[in-house]
């Protein structure tokens, strides 16, 4: 797929390999990222911001931090945000003079090369990106995940590190719920790169406790 691109963040993005199921969790480069949508159907629905944080290892790079709005230059962008407007705050009006998909798609992309992409339930972000790459490139582009939804419910329920399981409520699996768990402190949600920083702190409470298990490579971190 790369060969066939013209030079640019998508074809570095291919062209680059992602660290291996065993580099250590110290050593390990993520990118946080969060989208804010109009829905959760990345076929029909609209990306409207994301927003992106690095994480090296247990660092959190704030200088590397970035995020846009995104106008509407999609198939059906002309409806507008609509009553998705009352979560996240973004109106037709800021959205208009906001970057297009491509740009958006490239600044994460770029920022992406070489990391694993970490969120709060990743379906969304990987869903919501890859159907605009998809629309934009003609490219399915791959991404290696790591979910701190997922390593909460492993920490709630003991996973394959306890041996036993329980099942939590929805409402303790949102990130807020789980960055309590760790007295982290509340911002305000629905801002992208608010809440992609907000997943990486939550990332690195996590990974201490799961060290403490004794899981230490990015493999360890995402085996089920």
């Amino acid at each position: 797929a790369a060969a066939g691109l013209p030079g640019g963040p998508l074809r570095r993005y291919l062209e680059t390999s992602p660290p291996g199921p065993d580099t250590p969790l110290a050593d390990l480069p993520l990118l946080a990222v969060d989208v804010e949508t109009t829905g959760f159907d990345p076929r029909r629905d609209r990306l409207l911001s994301v927003g992106f944080v690095p994480v090296d290892g247990d660092r959190i790079v704030l200088a590397g931090a970035g995020g846009t709005v995104v106008r509407g230059d999609g198939p059906g962008d002309d409806d507008g945000v609509g009553q998705s407007a009352v979560l996240h705050g973004l109106t037709d009006d800021a959205l208009a003079t906001g970057r297009s998909g491509a740009e958006a798609l490239d600044a994460v992309l770029d920022a992406l090369t070489g990391r694993v992409l970490l969120a709060h339930f990743t379906q969304m972000e990987t869903g919501f990106l890859g159907e605009l790459c998809t629309r934009l490139h003609g490219v399915t582009v791959p991404f290696v995940v790591v979910d701190t939804l997922e390593l909460h419910h492993r920490l709630l329920t003991g996973g394959p590190d306890m041996g036993f399981s329980t099942d939590p409520s929805p409402g303790e699996l949102r990130l807020w719920a789980a960055r309590e768990r760790y007295g982290l402190p509340v911002y305000r949600a629905h801002d992208a790169v608010v809440d992609a920083l907000a997943c990486a702190e939550l990332y690195l409470a996590q990974i201490r406790e799961l060290g403490d298990r004794g899981v230490a490579t990015l493999g360890a971190l995402t085996r089920r």
